[in-house]
């Protein structure tokens, strides 16, 4: 253990580095993020991207003014085990806090007509928290939708604004607003609803929705609370405790509801996240 503290403490010092390090990595993100929103056509989410840019770059001062780059020793930090799935809160030699954690499955998913393939695996390395949330929302990629119609044996189908889907029997998918409706041949309306594992299903095909509609936002998927970390990853709650201790997750790190909680209320932006 001795060992693995020192590498730890070594770890710890590069909290030194300057302020535009932080900043290049944000801009390779957010280049990266909007290469695939335009190669996806998805217009909602490249706005979402750049909100989410300018907040990350306005609140760079304020992240790295939580970091304590003077006395790395007394920097409180995060550390999670893959293989033990495990995760503890340390402050130099002492651990302030630990608990059992749902990781990534690392099974890969190839998509229909093996266009793309998706490796689900948690990270390694040092990440950092960029950002707090409260009761977040999840917003299944486009690849969630695949997973669900090769479980349940089913095609997919693109819902587009302005271009409903039709089906057979006569009727409607269209977006309405921020909602998906399902309109029926005499043209009566009704919003329609979806979450994890009861996606919408018409003329036998999964639907993907639009980014920002309704039906494109899963609550309570990721419990109470979320340390985001970047790239898409997190520490947070779940909807289903009995997967922890597991590795399930398509990459984030999952926690029960009152250990995520005990955590956000302690763990400030900034704060080192070491996953080996």
């Amino acid at each position: 253990m001795n060992r693995t503290t020192l590498l730890f403490g070594a770890s710890l010092l590069v909290l030194g580095h300057s302020a535009w390090t932080l900043r290049e990595t944000l801009d390779t993100r957010f280049e990266r993020d909007v290469a695939r929103m335009v190669y996806n056509d998805n217009l909602d989410a490249l706005k979402s991207a750049e909100r989410d840019a300018g907040v990350a770059f306005d609140s760079l001062a304020g992240v790295l003014s939580n970091v304590n780059m003077s006395d790395p020793d007394t920097a409180p930090y995060l550390v999670i085990s893959i293989a033990e799935r495990q995760l503890w809160y340390r402050n130099g030699d002492s651990v302030l806090f630990t608990t059992q954690v749902a990781t990534g499955s690392g099974k890969t998913l190839v998509t229909e007509g093996g266009t793309r393939s998706y490796r689900f695996a948690t990270p390694r390395g040092r990440l950092i928290v960029e950002r707090k949330d409260l009761a977040p929302a999840w917003i299944p990629p486009d690849w969630h939708y695949s997973e669900q119609a090769s479980k349940r044996g089913l095609g997919l189908a693109h819902l587009t604004r302005g271009t409903p889907l039709r089906a057979r029997d006569g009727s409607e998918l269209a977006v309405s607003g921020n909602e998906v409706v399902r309109r029926s041949p005499n043209g009566a309306e009704e919003v329609v609803t979806a979450t994890d594992g009861r996606e919408i299903v018409f003329d036998g095909k999964i639907v993907i929705p639009p980014f920002g509609t309704s039906q494109r936002k899963y609550k309570d998927v990721l419990g109470t609370h979320r340390l985001y970390l970047g790239d898409g990853y997190g520490l947070h709650g779940t909807n289903n405790p009995a997967s922890i201790g597991q590795a399930v997750s398509h990459g984030c790190v999952r926690l029960r509801n009152e250990d995520i909680e005990y955590l956000y209320d302690r763990v400030p932006l900034g704060t080192p996240v070491y996953i080996y």
